[in-house]
């Protein structure tokens, strides 16, 4: 069969290879300290698969996808704090019942926004409802004025800088520059135990299939040809009588939930939240995982999030002067020379090889016209 459901055969025999390697080898090859790091480099690809859909299929640049990771993130971390707050010792606390850094900044009752987030299932939406919300603002805005290209990502660059220093600015409302800290317990499971890690890392994987399996069926769709075509030929689109800023206003929404949810999945993985996380070097950085990964590829920009990361805590590690230069000479090297990243390496000389094995490999139909060898006498 050319394709399994709506996945064409090469995409999932790749899945297929995906899911084996985040379920069954490194689960069992890594520690728990090492997995802990592999969830959260996957965390990351949330935001990938978003540009791929964004920026390769879309043609819209973001560099501001950290806003929206940040904002998934502390959506969770509001939750969890909240829980925290609730049981944890408050002698040492003039206002108990409220997160210990409004404490320290003389903040004597929960602020009015912080109240929600008492309640689960309104942080699930509002990890999803929020950026959305403020991605439909910003690309009615935006696009309806026909703002795009250099202009749009110096804006979004700009909006990712101006949440950081409000994040930062309002320390008792948020917790500053060092976020929000000491999450334990996720409706009374203690999040910070080697055996939740593990659940936490299955429950992540599983999330980025369904992830990966909704950006398949996004591409496949009729929008997906859409965003192709609005890509290549913009002017061609808006004459065929399309909305091209309905369709740029909602993949940019779709790319920033998708941020989002892996900003939550961070929070739990990792236990904190801070604003490093949102402004402009953390969303460069993930337009360069999509870069390496493939930004044409689902696929790729998962593996460019894992290689990327993996290297910069090796480099971190063993240089840490000098991780930056080699994380800029990554990203020079594939702009320069591999313009479509590890899936275009993949497509040009290692899909053509396996193609060519399975060919030799398979016997001829009779009938077809094809001279069968005959056993030697």
């Amino acid at each position: 069969m050319d394709r399994l459901l709506f996945l064409k055969r090469s995409e999932a025999v790749g899945l297929l290879v995906l899911i084996t390697l985040l379920v069954v080898v490194l689960p069992l090859s890594l520690d728990i300290f090492r997995l802990n790091l592999v969830g959260k480099y996957l965390t990351y690809s949330f935001v990938a698969i978003g540009l791929v859909l964004c920026w390769g299929f879309g043609g819209i640049l973001s560099l501001g996808q950290g806003i929206f990771f940040g904002l998934g993130g502390y959506c969770m971390a509001m939750f969890l704090k909240l829980e925290a707050s609730s049981v944890e010792n408050t002698k040492i606390q003039s206002t108990p019942g409220i997160p210990d850094f409004m404490d320290w900044n003389q903040i004597t009752s929960l602020p009015w926004f912080w109240v929600p987030f008492k309640s689960f299932p309104f942080t699930l939406a509002a990890i999803v409802i929020v950026p959305a919300v403020l991605c439909f603002i910003l690309g009615t805005a935006m696009f309806r004025r026909r703002v795009g290209g250099v202009y749009f990502a110096i804006i979004t660059q700009t909006v990712a800088a101006i949440l950081t220093i409000l994040i930062v600015g309002q320390q008792g409302f948020t917790g500053g520059i060092n976020g929000i800290t000491d999450l334990r317990t996720l409706h009374g499971w203690d999040i910070r135990t080697d055996h939740a890690k593990y659940i936490l890392y299955f429950v992540n994987v599983a999330a980025l299939i369904a992830c990966l399996l909704f950006g398949y069926t996004v591409r496949h769709s009729k929008l997906g040809r859409i965003l192709v075509a609005m890509r290549d030929k913009e002017d061609r689109v808006r004459f065929s009588g399309y909305s091209v800023a309905g369709f740029k206003t909602f993949i940019f929404c779709l790319a920033a939930v998708l941020a989002a949810i892996g900003g939550a999945m961070f929070t739990l993985q990792v236990g904190f939240m801070s604003p490093s996380f949102v402004g402009i070097v953390p969303s460069i950085e993930m337009v360069i995982y999509t870069a390496v990964g493939g930004r044409l590829s689902l696929l790729g920009a998962v593996y460019g999030t894992l290689l990327v990361n993996a290297a910069k805590t090796a480099f971190s590690e063993s240089f840490p002067q000098l991780w930056l230069f080699g994380l800029g000479g990554l990203f020079i090297a594939v702009v320069l020379a591999f313009p479509n990243g590890l899936a275009g390496i993949y497509d040009s000389y290692v899909a053509p090889h396996i193609a060519g094995l399975f060919k030799r490999g398979r016997a001829p139909k009779p009938g077809s016209g094809v001279p069968q060898s005959t056993p030697a006498e």
